[in-house]
């Protein structure tokens, strides 16, 4: 399989190219950005040097779809909508890590995200692929959000199962700093975030409606969920701490069974018999799941971590790409954490 990759400088970008290095079975044969165009990659990376020569290209459909099978957009929320429409309109598969696709209601789109939404026609042919849960035929996937991703997969078996008042979910979703983004702002500044934590996007940020929304499809009585976010002082990882009120007429082990139970075929889901660290699964496709109950307050404590450039991102979308090619699932994902 020959793939392109947009927006190659960016954090996602890089990581789905060195993914893909490891990769039996496709091969990234052009990148694209809006900088640095003509010059090889490894100018940026040197860390690629010895593994490729491929030079940075500029954006073009036509040739992109002559050279490629697949497109994958690594760009910033609000680009991806456009760039993506002779792809769409000639049934071209892509696969989008921004949110531009995540939120079917456009209305929801330009209030949580603050730029004009696609189009209702594609956003009807985009499918939201969380890689462990579901899958799809069609050609247009959008790939999950960092903290939606982290969040939702220990919560799915908790509202499907209806195991839980749908009125008390709290969750503290903690992020390294690369889930900012590459580019430098006051609240990413090394002086603020070294040795420091702060909370940001308080009530506002936009993978909330895409939680809500996807919580919805398994429960359609959730309405609410309170959601915080967090920057930690660390490069990778995302460490979510959650807590729900267990409902009346259920036993806490027939919770923690029955979500065993739901994750007990997926490669890369692991429910944990004791409390995960972000540094178990940094570097690697795997979201750790713990959980805990308070009997006492009749709380469960979910933990939940990922390495948001893998799991939240880049690892995601090539478990994405696996399925939508009839791929093995754990091709090119098949690394260890980092010490």
């Amino acid at each position: 399989m020959k793939i392109t990759i947009v927006g190659i400088t960016g954090y996602s970008g890089f990581e789905l190219f060195r993914l893909f290095l490891k990769h039996e079975k496709a091969q990234v044969v052009k990148v694209c950005a809006t900088s640095h165009i003509g010059e090889p990659l490894h100018h940026i990376y040197p860390q690629i040097k010895e593994c490729s020569e491929i030079m940075i290209s500029s954006f073009d459909p036509s040739i992109i779809m002559q050279k490629s099978d697949v497109v994958f957009f690594a760009t910033p929320a609000g680009v991806t909508n456009s760039l993506a429409i002779p792809f769409i309109e000639h049934d071209f598969p892509v696969i989008d890590l921004s949110g531009d696709f995540r939120l079917k209601n456009p209305r929801s789109y330009e209030k949580w995200y603050k730029k004009p939404s696609a189009q209702q026609e594609h956003l009807e042919k985009a499918d939201y692929v969380l890689a462990d849960v579901n899958t799809t035929a069609h050609q247009l996937i959008s790939n999950p959000g960092c903290f939606a991703t982290a969040c939702l997969l220990p919560l799915i078996p908790l509202v499907k199962g209806d195991f839980i008042e749908l009125d008390s979910i709290i969750l503290d979703a903690k992020s390294g700093l690369s889930g900012a983004g590459k580019v430098l702002s006051e609240s990413s500044h090394f002086v603020n975030v070294h040795d420091n934590m702060m909370m940001y996007k308080i009530n506002q940020h936009q993978h909330l409606p895409e939680i809500v929304q996807e919580l919805k499809k398994w429960n359609g009585k959730v309405e609410f969920i309170q959601f915080s976010t967090s920057l930690i002082p660390v490069n990778y990882g995302i460490f979510v701490s959650g807590y729900v009120k267990l409902k009346s007429g259920f036993s806490f082990d027939e919770v923690q069974q029955d979500v065993k139970d739901f994750y007990k075929d997926k490669k890369f889901v692991r429910i944990r018999s004791e409390a995960p660290k972000l540094s178990d699964v940094v570097g690697t496709n795997f979201c750790d799941i713990y959980l805990t109950y308070n009997q006492t307050t009749g709380i469960i404590t979910i933990i939940s971590v990922i390495d948001n450039l893998i799991k939240g991102a880049a690892g995601q979308a090539i478990q994405n790409f696996n399925h939508l090619f009839d791929i093995k699932e754990e091709m090119g994902l098949s690394h260890l954490a980092r010490i």
